[in-house]
């Protein structure tokens, strides 16, 4: 497939605030605006199904990953372009990885910041090499970035995180004329 996929993680919670869900349907809009493909965790519940909806309801291409035990407890979206069932979280991961061309993070949890710390493990082991973003909506991530400083100024990494990630406050910052 030659068009661009944006992997977003991003909670299924449906309590957050207004102003997260209202981010989760512009960055739909965003990714079907600039003609990418969303892939996603599959669920329509909270910021994720918000994000796939809008991107369907603006003709984008969404395709979800979902691990098969939590299609019920997530409801897995039945609308989706594409939906890939997993065994695992791990796979499911896995799966999101092998489809992106770009990671987008989005405000969330304990599973987003999971999947975040994955992308970023792998890309500081040369797994992959393909960008990550992490958007800092409304200074959600601020103490999250706070710690990686830390663990960087204290040598727990001997990398910059500034070559892993790049931390964005605006959709447009995100650079979709990559080489895939």
């Amino acid at each position: 497939m030659s068009t661009l996929s944006i992997c977003v993680f991003c909670s299924a919670s449906s309590k957050v605030a207004r102003e997260y869900q209202n981010l989760a349907v512009e960055v739909g809009a965003y990714i079907a605006r600039n003609s990418c493909r969303t892939v996603y965790g599959g669920s329509r519940a909270g910021l994720m199904g918000l994000v796939a909806d809008s991107a369907l309801k603006h003709g984008g291409e969404v395709a979800g990953v979902i691990p098969d035990f939590l299609i019920k407890n997530e409801i897995a979206h039945d609308q989706l372009t594409e939906l890939y069932v997993t065994k695992t979280m791990h796979e499911r991961q896995m799966k999101m990885a092998e489809l992106a061309d770009i990671f987008l993070v989005l405000p969330g949890g304990l599973g987003t910041m999971a999947e975040f710390f994955e992308v970023i493990t792998w890309k500081v082991l040369g797994i992959h090499s393909k960008p990550v973003y992490v958007l800092n909506a409304h200074g959600y991530w601020d103490e999250m970035l706070d710690m990686i400083k830390k663990a960087q100024n204290e040598n727990f990494m001997h990398y910059d995180s500034e070559n892993i990630f790049e931390i964005i406050c605006d959709l447009n910052q995100i650079n979709l004329s990559i080489d895939k």
